[in-house]
Order: structure tokens, then sequence, then C-alpha cells
């Protein structure tokens, strides 16, 4: 039986190698012998074979695929213009002994990697690399299996699954569990949880990275660890401490919440004119201290007043999720936010899935399965930054902001209140470090539609705008969310210090955070603009 068992794997390895030579014969002699290279790599190093040609995208084999998969899942089109870098190939592993070959192959071929999940990194830094070339994607779209146990409160996700397909799947098995992730859909739950991971329920039971009970990595000598093998330290560094520093996410152990089996929502506006400011006012003094199952976001937004053009106004709509029903929701807004006036009109009672759907902003008529789609529903031209804020912004400070946001075309803006659990975790539980004294963290956003064209604009506005926001908003240091990545606060540079962006984006835990990266990736393979260095100062 062994000698059967070998010569099967033998002949299971050279139909393998066959199919790569028949695919190298394939490819054009003016493309790079770096994609041939890795193919035989791959061979050496990975058992199981594959339809190895649908696996691998290069604008030699075919361009208008190549282009496509590129931009499959991207969501900032800033990153995708004619200029800007792209990769001499994307390799769709299929199994995650692919990766761990994937990873062998770069290292040994001197390779840069970038990896993606999701695609969402505001800077684009899981699918361009600005500063290192030639570079390569390695692309986890097709390892997205997710099993669910509920008796064990529990579920893996493997990396490309996006979390509306993780809420589907909880769902399809129980309605009274969820998960407390993002609140974007398409997100990939990969280089979600890794960044931290907030969303609607985090005042009730903390982050998503707060919520994970385990993992699968892969380290820079391609052996997969789990949490026991890694070590708790490279562990706490998985939670929160940014993506593709460490390694690459094969996939995510889950803890499951409880949800009600009625869950309310709602949408109520206020613009200028309905005294918008005031209400906001109020919000900022009441959001982090509403009761926990009461989450209220505020999106704020230029709105035209009338239909004649340059008549504009500014529009804030408070959008909550409440973990019970109405009736309950009304009691706790009457003493809480009277200011805000919401009616039981304004009030839709619905289960968790459907919730997690409104406030992601499909239609009331789509059904749960529509989460399987796993598209983005925003792709633009786009420059973000977020900020943190611990004091209440007075109403002169509102009326300000309002003059800057209406000098642009399309400005976004949206606040989500932290308080309840989140002030309970401590700062250097995980690497993310917003926590007791933060009131909201703010999302910054411009968008665009004619590209490079008003580039400059939209950025000198946005960078105008957070200066103006500067006394505002938190000090010493000014933090940001390392899910918004924002390269205008630094990058890995020979002469800079990456405590400029670092402590911003992690605090007093950016130093821990260096000091494991050191010990577990010595050499610096898993690196990008504003990865964790191996050492600083």
């Amino acid at each position: 039986m062994l000698i059967n068992n070998m010569a099967f794997a033998v002949s299971k390895r050279n139909a393998m190698a066959f199919a790569v030579t028949l695919l190298l014969v394939s490819i054009p002699m003016s493309s790079s012998t770096l994609q041939q290279d890795f193919l035989q790599c791959l061979v050496e190093n990975s058992d199981i074979s594959f339809p190895i040609t649908a696996a691998f995208y290069s604008p030699d084999q075919n361009a208008t695929l190549f282009k496509e998969e590129l931009e499959s899942t991207a969501q900032n089109l800033r990153y995708l213009t004619p200029s800007n870098p792209k990769p001499v190939f994307i390799f769709e592993p299929m199994y995650e002994t692919h990766v761990q070959a994937a990873v062998v192959c770069a290292k040994k071929l001197q390779l840069h990697m970038r990896v993606r999940s999701g695609g969402h990194d505001y800077e684009g830094l899981s699918f361009v690399s600005e500063n290192e070339t030639p570079f390569v994607i390695v692309d986890l779209s097709k390892l997205r299996q997710i099993d669910v146990d509920v008796d064990s409160n529990s579920a893996w996700a493997h990396a490309g699954a996006t979390v509306g397909e993780v809420y589907y799947r909880i769902q399809e098995k129980s309605q009274t569990h969820g998960f407390p992730a993002g609140l974007c859909s398409s997100l990939g739950i990969g280089g979600h949880l890794v960044g931290g991971a907030y969303g609607s329920m985090m005042r009730k039971f903390g982050l998503g990275a707060d919520n994970v009970l385990d993992a699968r990595i892969i380290d820079v000598n391609g052996k997969i660890l789990d949490r026991a093998a890694m070590g708790e330290d490279v562990f706490w560094a998985l939670r929160g401490g940014g993506g593709g520093s460490f390694g690459v996410i094969l996939a995510w152990k889950i803890k499951l919440v409880p949800v009600p089996s009625t869950v309310t929502v709602f949408t109520v506006t206020k613009t200028l004119e309905q005294d918008g400011t005031k209400v906001l006012y109020k919000w900022q003094q009441v959001a982090d201290k509403l009761d926990e199952d009461l989450f209220i976001r505020v999106i704020i937004q230029t709105a035209s007043k009338t239909t004649k053009p340059g008549n504009r106004t500014i529009s804030t709509s408070y959008q909550g999720q409440f973990l019970g029903d109405s009736n309950r929701l009304m009691q706790v807004m009457q003493k809480s936010f009277p200011e805000l006036g919401l009616t039981k009109k304004d009030c839709m009672e619905t289960s968790w899935i459907k919730s997690v759907m409104y406030i992601a902003g499909f239609p009331s008529s789509a059904a749960p399965e529509a989460l399987l789609d796993g598209k983005s529903l925003f792709k633009s031209y786009f420059k973000a930054k977020s900020d943190f804020v611990e004091e209440p912004i007075p109403v002169e400070g509102l009326e300000g902001l309002w003059k800057k946001l209406l000098e642009e075309d399309s400005p976004l803006t949206i606040w989500n209140p932290y308080g309840g659990v989140m002030s309970r975790i401590a700062e250097s539980e995980i690497p993310f470090p917003h926590r007791k004294g933060t009131l909201f963290k703010i999302q910054w956003l411009s968008s665009w539609s004619d590209g490079k064209a008003s580039d400059e604009r939209h950025m000198k506005w946005m960078r105008e705008m957070y200066s103006y926001m500067e006394k505002y908003v938190s000090k010493n240091p000014r933090r940001a969310y390392v899910n918004y990545r924002d390269l205008d606060l630094g990058v890995n540079e020979e002469e800079s210090d990456a405590r400029e962006w670092g402590t911003k984006y992690f605090k007093g835990n950016f130093e821990r955070l260096v000091k494991i990266k050191g010990e577990f990736d010595p050499e610096n393979f898993f690196r990008h603009e504003q990865s964790i260095p191996t050492k600083i100062g």
C-alpha cells in the first residue's frame, strides 16, 4: 500500500509538472522569466495538482483577464491608473499548500509579495507596490470556506471570505447568533480583523479582533502556525496590528455573540435648517453613554436645499441599530437623546442579519443571499483620513467644519460612537489602543470621478480640512485607525522614524509590535509602505 501511495504521489507530481510545462510553452517569449521560475518552484514545493492555468493572471498571457482580476475587488481607483506599478502576475491559490509554496518561492526568487483578501486597503497596499518592484499579488479569494459551530459559539472563516459571507453563514445556522465586525459587507475577513474591525455591536461586544479565538497563519518559512504554535505574542500582534507585517492570514477562529430575535434600525436626518448643528452637539455628549445595546452613527455630507444648482446645505443622518424591540428603544431615546426626535414610525423591527444589511446600504427588499455576492458597493477615486475625538467639538468648531465641507464637491464624514465595552477593555489588550476616553471616531472621505485630472485639488482640500480639525481631536499623538490607512502620516524609508505614524495607529503598543516583528520576521520579508518595521530609532 505504501508503494502504491508513493507511486500515486509521483504520478501526481509528474502530471502537475507536465501541466506547468504546457503553460510555460504558452507564455510569450517577451514575458519575464519570473513567472516561469515561480511556476517551476511551485511544482517543487506543492503536492496538490490543480488547474494551474486558471490560477495565474499575467498581462502577457491575457491582458484583459489580468486587468479584470487586478481591478476586481479594489475600491480606490486612484491606485488603478496606468501610471501605478502593476504586478508581474497575480496568483490565486486554491489550497493552503499553494499559499505555503507561494511564500517559499517568493522568498527564494526574491520577489516582493503583496497579499490580498478583500482589496479594500484605502491606500491600495494589498495590490500596489509603489516603492518595490517587481512584485506579485497572492490573491486569497478562492480560500473562502466558513465553518460555523453554534454549539461551541464559534466559527472558522478563511481569509478570502467576505464579512457578508461570514454573517450569512452564521444566520444560516442560527437566528440568535452574530459577530461584531464591519459595516461594509464586501470586506475581506482576512485583512479586516487584522486591523481591529469595528462594527455596530462594538459598544456591546467590542471589536471583531476582541472576539478572535485562534488563527492560522503562514510564516516567513512557509509553515502553517496556529495560536499554540505561533505563541501568544504573535497572536496578540495579529489582532489589530495591521495587515502585511507578520505572515499570511489563512483563517480566523471567531467567537459568536448572542443577538436577540428582534433588532430595531432607524435613520433620522437633520439639515442645518432643522437644528442640525444643535442636535449633533448633543449627540457628541451622549453617544458614548447610551445603553450598550444602542449604536448611533452620524453620516454627514452636503445636500441640496432646492433644485437650484449651488444651493447647498449640510445633511446629518443618524443611523441606529438597537439590540431589542422598538418599544424599549423609544424608552431609551426619550430618556437619553430626545433631541433627535425619533418616533415609532422611524423604527423598523427586523432580524439581526437584515439589520446588518440595512446598515450596509442594501435595499429593504434584498434577501440575505445578496451578502454572498461579495462585490463592493463603492468604487471611486478617493482619499480618506481618520480621527478620534475625546472632547465634544464646540458649536463654532462645527460651523467652521460646515464651511470646509461646502467647499468640496463630494465630501463625506462618518462619526462612530465609542463607550460601553470599548471603554472597559485595556489599551494594551490587543494592538488596537483606542479605548477609554474616546467619545467617537471620525472617518473623513472625499471622492471624485474624473481621476488624475482633479487629484491634486481634492487631496489639497482633504489636507486643509484635516489641518483645520487638528485642535478639536486627539493630541500627542493625533490618533488614527490603521484600517483607514493614510500614507500622509508617514512611510517606511531608510531615514524615517516609523514612530511618526506608528504611534498614531497603535500608541504605546507600537514598540511591542516592533519587538515581535524583529523576532518573528527578522529579515522583514512581509513588508509594505506602512508595515511594522523590525526596529526603530
